[in-house]
């Protein structure tokens, strides 16, 4: 594989606390994004019926460069490589991690197309994100019996009921049905995973672009969920879909290799979302605790209310070098890296539940209320544990690569 994903960084080593310029104007570009068109609606968002998905500030989104950020000038992207997704994804995330989420979820369908390395798929795929209309992507992996097992490929083996994939001439023929797909109602291609008919398990896993128009493609009812519901997942159904051979991505069975550098890279982003979530609790406890007078004092003078305000500023800001790391490597670094994503990941996924709900109890009663907006972040933090790797799964690619660094001491 190759990969498509570099970010206009010098040679020098990154300094976290001046980024590229080129990173730097996307990001604040991000910010005020997030703070003039996505803050005014967030309520209206996440209070909206589940199915309900707001284009037009997707299409704001869509005219500062959130779907092309990670395609290639030569694609008519911007070219800021990871690290100016992640960053520009803290910005949207503090405001609305919903939101952030529909802009990442296309960047993950847009990953293998990225990472293979192939012109022609490339050319084909990559230039729709830079025309008029926003154009979305997604990225179809988990399945009814099957999500750790499609990631992790020690339990590739013990896969149930994965989809399926069979050559007929000039074409693939897929067959089964996606969960939880972020953005499937909504986008115009997936890159699918399905398992070539006779390897066990996903032994056989290959990675396809499949466009949502074809024939026996059916968007399934949109999901209910708890948090980020200004994002859209839902289920995507494959009823004997007939997928050009040009479409495959790599060869048959490379798809468990794709799947994990596509996750390895993704994770970075992901924690520049659960920081973003973080920062935004930090910074509503901040504001309240510089304000609300309790003993004759206000709230941040009290040492135990002080103390819990460090530890919270302290988390942020670790959450935040570690995903800076983890997409600078992932950048510079092919394939990229496993380690600095996954530990960014668990950090950053940790410490927005941690500090979203030190800023629910700081806040009191009003924590609780919507109006405040902290128990949407509570809400919310939740939702990054579960995508691109539970802490579990997350554990085990970090101590792979603990116990496969120890055998080159």
């Amino acid at each position: 594989m190759n990969t498509a994903l570099s970010a206009p960084v010098s040679e020098a080593a990154l300094n976290f606390d001046v980024l590229p310029y080129e990173v730097e104007q996307f990001r604040d570009a991000a910010r005020n994004f997030a703070r003039n068109v996505v803050k005014p609606r967030v309520q209206d968002l996440d209070q909206a019926p589940a199915a309900h998905f707001d284009w037009e500030t997707v299409g704001h989104g869509h005219r500062i460069g959130l779907t092309r950020a990670a395609v290639p000038k030569e694609y008519g992207g911007l070219g800021v490589g990871m690290l100016g997704v992640a960053t520009a994804l803290e910005e949207v995330a503090a405001v609305c991690p919903g939101t952030a989420l529909v802009f990442g979820a296309t960047l993950l369908g847009q990953a293998p197309v990225l990472l293979s390395g192939d012109p022609r798929l490339q050319a084909r795929f990559l230039p729709l994100f830079s025309g008029d209309e926003p154009v979305l992507a997604c990225n179809a992996v988990t399945e009814e019996d099957a999500g750790c097992d499609l990631i992790v490929p020690a339990l590739a083996g013990h896969a149930r009921n994965v989809t399926t994939a069979r050559r007929d001439g000039d074409h693939y023929v897929l067959t089964g049905r996606k969960r939880f797909i972020t953005n499937a109602k909504v986008a115009a291609f997936a890159s699918v995973f399905a398992n070539m008919a006779g390897s066990p398990g996903a032994t056989g896993l290959t990675s396809f672009i499949v466009p949502l128009d074809l024939p026996g493609v059916v968007r399934g009812p949109v999901a209910d969920k708890m948090g980020y519901r200004a994002c859209l997942g839902s289920e995507l159904e494959f009823h004997d879909v007939r997928v050009p051979a040009e479409y495959m991505i790599g060869a048959e069975g490379e798809g468990m290799a794709i799947n994990m550098a596509q996750s390895n890279m993704a994770r970075a982003a992901v924690a520049g979302i659960s920081t973003g979530v973080a920062r935004s609790a930090l910074e509503q406890a901040v504001s309240w605790c510089g304000e609300r007078v309790q003993g004759g004092r206000h709230l941040k003078d009290h040492q135990f209310t002080a103390a819990k305000l460090a530890d919270m500023a302290a988390k942020v800001d670790a959450a935040r070098m570690l995903y800076l790391r983890a997409a600078d490597k992932v950048d510079n670094e092919l394939p990229p890296p496993v380690y600095e994503p996954a530990a960014a990941k668990l950090f950053a996924d940790r410490t927005a539940i941690d500090v979203a709900e030190t800023a629910l109890s700081l806040l009191g009663a009003r924590g609780y209320l919507r109006s405040y907006g902290v128990e949407k972040m509570m809400r919310d933090a939740l939702g990054t544990r579960i995508y691109e790797g539970t802490p579990e799964v997350l554990a085990l690619a970090i101590t792979d690569s603990l116990y496969a660094e120890q055998d080159e001491w």
